[in-house]
């Protein structure tokens, strides 16, 4: 079992209140870590030891809530002083298009950077960087060949998300800053695709609002979009093994588990493994230009337009030979996010 003959180590997890951040909260703290998360506000500690219960840990004191901002330095220097890992989760993710890219650019990249000098003066052997797919595979003409670590997208490259220049221009940042004034620190990065799985409360990421619509068939059809899936746990499960594996010092790791899918083949996969609970789950393709006449009037929408009919794929081949990281089936995710969907009452305003 990893880990069972390491020293513990005291790790700082940085937006501890998020879906990524709680769950790889939950594994550090399963594999015997003294924790410490950031959050920016101190109120919603309560709210975030509930989620930990919900993932069955309750920690007590050997997890620690520390206030801060990724574009202020107040409080990141107590909060890493005397870890010798960070896991670097906070990033902002919105559910709507920003009024200007600079809402999400600014506080990722000096999030990022403000992170780095800190661990680099507080003498932490090693930061994981929670980047992600859209650093990679964005911005490229249409290919066949799967992306790999070895690609960057290009911000240049035509119309995309703010969100996708906001990952991109931070991991680019980190990786200069550590060629530039890195000193003895060491990173890596993680980059998930589409992150699923069993959600623990009301507050998760924007990817599960995809299965949360398709199950409470507020959606007319499926959209023409090609993404890939990894679970949250697994995604959590990669940053451990790239804390500490000697080989992850300064390697990128794509998180995804297996071929991308259409939109379409995810709503066939709940109906098949979801039954009657799936019942109002919608399969049929969405023309493009209906789905652009509906992104007129909601923004949320809006967000997926560049992407529509652009098929995609990716490689874990580095992940599971460098890592040894083995990730759950699509399919058991895609399951397993619906299934804590019903259980918590999260669809349709509660009814199940």
């Amino acid at each position: 079992m990893r880990g069972t003959e390491k020293k513990m180590s005291t790790v700082l997890v940085t937006g501890g209140s998020g879906f990524i951040g709680s769950y790889a909260i939950l594994a550090l703290l399963a594999e015997g870590h003294e924790v410490r998360t950031t959050v920016r506000d101190l109120g919603c500690e309560p709210d975030v030891r509930a989620m930990l219960k919900q993932g069955g840990a309750e920690p007590g004191d050997r997890l620690r809530f520390f206030a801060a901002d990724l574009v202020k330095d107040a409080g990141w220097d107590e909060a890493v002083a005397g870890c010798e890992y960070v896991l670097h989760v906070a990033s902002p993710l919105p559910a709507h298009v920003p009024r200007h890219e600079d809402e999400l650019i600014v506080p990722a990249r000096e999030g990022a950077l403000r992170v780095l000098r800190d661990a680099r003066d507080a003498g932490v052997k090693r930061v994981v960087l929670t980047s992600s797919f859209a650093a990679i595979g964005y911005g490229h003409k249409s290919r066949t060949a799967p992306f790999t670590e070895a690609d960057w997208t290009n911000v240049n490259g035509g119309e995309m998300s703010a969100y996708t220049k906001s990952k991109t221009l931070a991991e680019r940042a980190a990786w200069d800053f550590m060629a530039r004034e890195g000193g003895s620190l060491e990173l890596s990065a993680v980059n998930p695709v589409a992150v699923f799985g069993p959600v623990l409360g009301p507050d998760y990421s924007a990817s599960i609002l995809i299965v949360q619509r398709l199950m409470a068939g507020a959606l007319p059809g499926c959209p023409r979009l090609c993404f890939g899936i990894v679970d949250v746990r697994d995604v959590a499960d990669l940053h451990l093994r790239a804390m500490t594996n000697p080989a992850a010092k300064n390697e990128r790791f794509l998180a995804v588990a297996g071929d991308f899918l259409w939109m379409a083949d995810i709503a066939r996969t709940l109906k098949e493994r979801m039954g009657a609970a799936a019942r109002r789950v919608p399969t049929r393709q969405l023309p493009n230009w209906m789905v652009r006449l509906a992104a007129l009037r909601d923004p949320a929408v809006k967000l997926i337009v560049p992407e529509l009919g652009k098929g995609k794929n990716a490689s874990n081949e580095k992940a599971r030979r460098v890592l040894g990281w083995r990730p759950r089936s699509k399919e058991e995710s895609l399951a397993a996010t619906a299934e804590s969907l019903l259980r918590l009452g999260l669809l349709n305003g509660g009814q199940k």
